[in-house]
């Protein structure tokens, strides 16, 4: 199997074995007996967070095409009643298209994620003012420590900004996610807490607006962006944001440009742990005294515009958002890639002191 072929950026080796997974025991038994006798294996959901190597991947790659969205009992009197129980397969937009149809709140601003559900936890994505850690009660996972399947309250994810225990190196396979939303009567959406999608929606911030106009705005968004898969747009051929939004602390923020968009970080409640079925936890508290910068500002103020390649690559930055790297010449390698993403990394630092991490996961390559 060409894994470019199930990748969003067009790009990676072959798969030295291959197995589609359509039911939850296939995938839990072909990890197990790979694990068991050593074989390499990789858990491959939607392809559009991974940037794999040429040369392909030994062992095993196993996709995660297991599908289901289930209705748990509600929890009445909760402020998100309603229950939902998704397998790690399911395409993620195909999740909030659903949501939203049925006038739930909770992921609207999440809207047009490229991705597995199963994946979702991993990053903990987020968007526009929403991520996935608000709306998470618990997953179902394969532990790879015991070898048994297991329910894990969200807070053992240890969630962080677009990080989770599991991406930091937990070895776990996610099955299933337990989601809790909304249902306001007339189909309103959560406050609205991002500035570009209240302008967009013609509200303030912290008001709601109809769940069908929060979910057509992102879209729109996003795709003015690239940052929506569609075969007519070259630049979305991408593995989305390249990199996350540097964190670094008020003292080094001062000392960057005026006009250098920067949030501050609230702190949050200390992370709790919740019976199964409750409330979901807050994220992990954010340290106090933090600035989340623009790492898109930051590289189109490092002399890297819009569009821009290395000679003779045919890797580039999106002609539309500076945070995407693009295959949208359709002939770019893993190793180009790396190396216009290593490039932009040393612009920013020796411009601005900030070092830019990569949000994808890297396979048979290296930055």
């Amino acid at each position: 199997m060409k894994l470019s072929d199930l990748t969003t950026l067009r790009i990676g080796g072959e798969a030295e074995r291959f197995v589609d997974a359509t039911e939850t025991d296939e995938l839990v038994e072909t990890v197990v007996e790979a694990d068991r006798v050593g074989e390499p294996w990789l858990v491959l959901g939607g392809g559009s967070n991974v940037l794999i190597g040429d040369d392909g991947v030994e062992g095993v790659v196993v996709r995660v095409a297991t599908r289901g969205i289930e209705r748990m009992p509600d929890a009445p009197g909760s402020a998100r009643p309603i229950r939902l129980r998704v397998q790690a397969g399911e395409p993620w937009e195909a999740l909030v298209e659903h949501t939203v149809r049925q006038g739930w709140s909770g992921v609207e601003a999440l809207s047009g994620i490229p991705g597995s559900c199963g994946a979702a936890p991993i990053q903990n994505i987020g968007a526009y003012g929403q991520e996935l850690a608000e709306s998470l009660v618990a997953v179902e996972v394969l532990d790879l420590d015991s070898g048994e399947r297991t329910t894990w309250p969200a807070p053992l994810l240890e969630l962080g900004y677009r990080t989770s225990s599991i991406k930091r190196g937990r070895r776990a396979v996610v099955l299933s996610i337990d989601l809790a939303l909304g249902a306001d009567e007339d189909a309103r959406s959560r406050p609205v807490r991002y500035a570009q999608l209240a302008d967009a929606l013609g509200v303030e911030i912290g008001e709601t607006a109809p769940l069908v106009g929060v979910r057509a705005a992102v879209l729109a968004l996003r795709a003015a962006k690239g940052m929506v898969l569609d075969p007519d747009d070259p630049d979305s051929v991408s593995a989305g944001s390249f990199f996350t939004n540097p964190i670094v602390s008020e003292a080094f923020a001062r000392t960057l440009p005026g006009e250098a968009p920067r949030w501050a970080q609230q702190p949050e409640a200390p992370t709790r742990a919740v019976p199964l079925g409750a409330e979901p936890a807050p994220p992990p508290p954010v340290v106090e005294g933090t600035v989340k910068l623009s790492a898109a500002w930051l590289i189109e103020h490092s002399g890297i515009g819009r569009g821009f390649a290395l000679p003779g690559s045919g890797a580039a930055v999106s002609k539309k958002h500076t945070l995407a790297l693009t295959n949208a010449s359709g002939t770019a390698t893993a190793r180009e890639v790396a190396q216009l993403a290593g490039y932009i990394q040393t612009r920013v630092m020796s411009e601005f002191g900030v070092v830019l991490h990569p949000e994808p996961v890297f396979l048979g390559v290296e930055l």
